[in-house]
């Protein structure tokens, strides 16, 4: 399918059509911004180093509900941070047998470093759109969410 180039051509686009294709550009927005900053990792990757570095050691489960992923591919993202000096396992406090995800050193500071290009690349995404335009947008989304959320 052919990206429209002009504003008026996403009219014709339906809700969900739109909602994803946002999405799919915020990824490689995203995606392209950690790879000018010397880092090497993917949007799902992303997501589980800024789940852990701002909510704290979890459970690969948890972790896997807190990103929307797959339980099992989890697992591999997991292990591929951990390559990366990332993440560890580690123990849980209470469960020996359960073992929990937490950030490295390292891996915060490259949380703190990407941060920075996540903030640019969300800033970029709204550019055109003015203060009070941002807050109905926002507001707009929370109730959609919301509605979902509810229908569940």
């Amino acid at each position: 399918m052919e990206k429209p180039t002009n504003p008026a051509e996403t009219h014709d686009l339906s809700f969900g059509l739109l909602i994803s294709m946002i999405r799919t550009e915020l990824v490689r927005a995203l995606e392209a911004e950690l790879q000018t900053e010397g880092v090497d990792l993917r949007f799902t990757q992303f997501l589980a180093l800024k789940r852990l570095a701002l909510d704290g050691p979890m459970c690969a489960g948890e972790l896997a509900r807190a990103v929307d992923h797959d339980a099992g591919a989890m697992t591999r993202v997991i292990d591929q941070l951990e390559t990366k000096g990332y993440v560890r396992r580690q123990p849980h406090e209470q469960d020996r047998r359960s073992m929990r995800i937490a950030v490295t050193d390292a891996g915060m500071a490259t949380w703190r470093h990407i941060a920075k290009a996540h903030e640019r690349t969300l800033e970029r995404a709204q550019q055109e759109l003015s203060p009070d335009e941002r807050a109905q947008l926002m507001d707009s989304l929370e109730r959609v969410l919301a509605a979902l959320r509810a229908a569940e």
